[in-house]
């Protein structure tokens, strides 16, 4: 239906003033520097739960849930899950309850 709006004489000669000045400045600072290889390249991130922290809050606690366990190790939410799925594979926990990846865990009584 509509499209762009027409200048005025006034906005257009404006618009061509600011354009030549950018053209000029842009001559004045010549090429922009190229990029080095190593900026465009990401660093690999891993995460490792400490072990040990894990185990002392998992028995001390009634329930467990990733979100949790994440805050009380200081880990990202991920590695928290990926733990606790394997220490229930091996037996240390059992899933309890929860649904669509907030699941709750308990720990195994010993």
């Amino acid at each position: 239906m509509g499209g762009a709006k027409k200048k005025s004489p006034a906005q257009q000669e404006k618009s061509q003033t600011d354009d030549s000045s950018k053209k000029s400045d842009i001559k004045k600072k010549g090429k922009k520097k190229e990029k080095s290889a190593e900026g465009s390249s990401k660093a690999e991130i891993t995460v490792i739960v400490n072990e040990e922290q894990a185990m002392k809050y998992i028995k001390s606690a009634k329930v467990i849930t990733i979100q949790d366990l994440a805050r009380q190790t200081g880990v990202k939410i991920s590695a928290a899950n990926a733990f606790l799925k394997k220490l229930a594979k091996e037996g240390i926990v059992k899933r309890v309850g929860g649904y669509s990846g907030h699941h709750i865990y308990q720990p195994m009584s010993v």
